[in-house]
């Protein structure tokens, strides 16, 4: 984003994340997708950098900030390295925040810290076998157990749940009240029952970590739950509303990496005696880039400054991350295009993004689901 559009201590968080992007994730960018290990280093430097602590009050050992500053970080993470923005969005927007939005005081001193230092690794466990998109169908089971509950079911596609020592789980204390049987539970990964399954063999975003979890007769203390009763369908909608919006900068972060390389490449490569980029219809392609680049961030941009001064954001975040994960998968589709054959190659940055982009239309809320959240909130304005 050009820089009049920032702040100064934007700008100065957007520089210093750029730097450590193309310093530190994007060589190792490649590295990690072909290892499928998870980024160790990335995310210990995320928190030397104070970055797992954004938008956490300072009081919990976080680093303040705004949902804008959030997204600006999560772009330049992205742009580095698609797979540790993922690891990072799980574990900030999705895991901290979501003890931070709606945990008592007592929770957040007790769990926040560690998770906003880095100390430990947060997960959220929301999507079953049958329970994506359909996140009222929850089929994982709390029951009441000696004051506290007893967790019973299966979640599967879970970021971090391989390295995560703090998850937020969704679960369900009586099927029949469909959503609003649904309760957040904070359980520690050390607690009894709990059996992670690691998955293997994803297209892309390789080096973020996702597991199957298995929940038999786990134990958690009834103070774990966030929240009232039954509130906890509630509460995940507000903080994927709010997480959208990082996702959203996920994928112009993806988008821009894709731009950059097709650009550098256009510029570099010569063909019929001049540059790639001296043909019309590249120059084309890439003035269309550029101009759905620049609106794939001004949607996000805008939801993000909404959320911040406390407007209505759901519709805005839903067309961010609607807008900009297409964005992302036909930036990355030309850029393939762009640079031919040695495009298709791995291990070429444009080939890596291909496979990273897609995957940004599915998680956190399906395109599909995005449009019906859209088409919602403006029938209702009309209907109000």
């Amino acid at each position: 984003m050009s820089g009049y559009l920032l702040s100064e201590e934007e700008l100065l968080l957007k520089n210093t994340v750029r730097d450590f992007a193309d310093n530190e994730l994007a060589p190792r960018a490649a590295g990690y997708d072909e290892s499928q290990e998870f980024p160790w280093d990335n995310f210990k430097a995320l928190a030397e950098l104070g970055l797992l602590g954004l938008g956490i009050d300072e009081e919990y050992g976080g680093s303040g900030g705004t949902t804008r500053q959030v997204a600006i970080a999560a772009e330049e993470i992205a742009r580095g390295c698609a797979a540790t923005s993922t690891m990072y969005i799980a574990h900030l927007s999705l895991c901290t925040q979501f003890i931070h939005m709606y945990g008592t005081e007592g929770q957040k001193r007790q769990f926040v810290p560690d998770l906003a230092t880095g100390k430990k690794v947060g997960a959220f466990a929301l999507t079953e076998p049958g329970a994506g998109s359909d996140a009222g169908n929850i089929q994982t089971a709390s029951t009441r157990s000696n004051g506290g509950y007893l967790l019973n079911g299966t979640k599967t596609f879970i970021t971090n749940a391989a390295e995560a020592e703090t998850f937020v789980v969704m679960a369900t204390h009586d099927r029949s009240l469909r959503t609003r049987g649904v309760d957040a539970l904070i359980v520690e990964g050390d607690s009894r029952g709990i059996t992670v399954n690691p998955l293997h063999g994803k297209m892309g975003i390789r080096a973020s970590s996702i597991a199957e979890v298995v929940f038999e007769d786990c134990p958690v203390p009834g103070e774990n739950r966030l929240g009232a009763e039954g509130e906890g369908f509630r509460e995940t909608m507000q903080v994927l509303n709010a997480s959208r919006v990082a996702i959203a900068a996920q994928c112009v972060g993806i988008a821009q990496a894709a731009f950059d390389s097709a650009v550098a490449y256009a510029k570099q490569r010569e063909i019929f005696g001049q540059h790639v980029a001296d043909f019309q219809g590249i120059q084309w392609m890439i003035a269309d880039m550029a101009t759905q680049l620049d609106a794939a961030r001004l949607l996000t941009m805008r939801s993000a400054t909404l959320r911040d001064e406390g407007l209505p954001f759901i519709k805005e975040a839903s067309m961010a991350k609607l807008y900009a994960s297409r964005a992302a998968v036909e930036l990355a589709d030309r850029a393939v295009q762009i640079h031919g054959g040695i495009g298709y190659l791995a291990p070429t940055t444009a080939e890596r993004l291909y496979r990273d982009a897609k995957v940004t239309e599915i998680y956190e809320g399906t395109s599909e689901v995005q449009r019906t959240i859209i088409a919602r909130q403006i029938l209702q304005d009309d209907l109000s």
